[in-house]
C-alpha cells in the first residue's frame, strides 16, 4: 500500500461526505426533486464522482436519510416503552412531527406512495409499533375510537406544508401543529 492510494481512498471519502451532505442539505431545503446534478455542483464533484459513490439516486437516497430514519426509530421506540400510553403515543407523534419538519425530503420519502424498499419496510414497522400503542392508548380511552394508523401519514403528510418567513421558526410552527393534531386525536 502506498501512501499515494491511501491518499486516494481518503480523497474517495471527503466526497462522498461532500455529496451526502450535499444531497442531505438540498433535499432538506427542496424536496426529492433535485436533480442530481444540483448535487454533484452542491458537492463540488462532477457528475461521474457522485454516480460512482452512488450508483442510484434510491442509493444516494437511502443514505442521506439514514441519520433521520435512525432517530425516527428512537423515537418510536421512546413512545413505545413509555408506560403511559397516551403520553408515550403523543409525545411520540410530537417528535416526529418536529424532526419532519426540518427536513422536507425525507417526509417526502416517508409517505410517498412508491417508497423504495428499505423505506417501506421502515415504515411498516414503525407504523406497526405505534398502532401497538395506539391499540393501547384506544382501550386506556384516551385515544379517539376511529384512529386508523393512515391518520399519522395523513398528518405527516399534512406538516409538509408548514413554512415560516424564517427556517429556524419551523420548529415552533411544527410544535404548535403537533399540539393541534394531537388534541384532534384525544378521545
Amino acid at each position: 500500500m502506498t501512501l499515494e492510494s491511501t491518499r486516494l481512498r481518503a480523497d474517495a471519502q471527503e466526497n462522498r461526505d461532500r455529496i451526502l451532505a450535499a444531497a442531505s442539505e438540498l433535499f432538506a431545503e427542496r424536496g426529492l426533486d433535485v436533480g442530481m446534478r444540483d448535487i454533484a455542483r452542491r458537492a463540488g464533484v462532477g457528475p461521474a464522482t457522485l454516480y460512482r459513490r452512488f450508483p442510484t439516486r434510491q442509493d444516494l437516497i437511502d443514505e442521506a436519510f439514514a441519520v433521520e430514519t435512525a432517530a425516527c426509530r428512537r423515537i418510536v421506540e421512546d413512545g413505545c416503552a413509555d408506560p403511559d400510553p397516551w403520553r408515550g403515543f403523543s409525545e411520540a407523534l410530537r417528535r416526529l412531527i418536529v424532526l419532519n419538519v426540518r427536513n422536507r425530503g425525507f417526509v417526502d420519502a416517508l409517505v410517498s406512495t412508491t417508497p423504495s424498499a428499505a423505506t417501506a419496510a421502515h415504515r411498516r414497522e414503525l407504523l406497526g409499533m405505534l398502532d401497538g400503542v395506539a391499540r393501547r392508548a384506544r382501550e386506556q380511552g384516551t385515544l379517539r375510537a376511529d384512529y386508523a394508523p393512515t391518520d399519522l401519514i395523513l398528518i405527516l403528510s399534512a406538516g409538509r406544508g408548514l413554512s415560516a418567513s424564517r427556517r429556524d421558526l419551523l420548529p415552533a410552527a411544527a410544535r404548535r401543529f403537533a399540539d393541534l393534531a394531537i388534541d384532534g386525536l384525544r378521545a
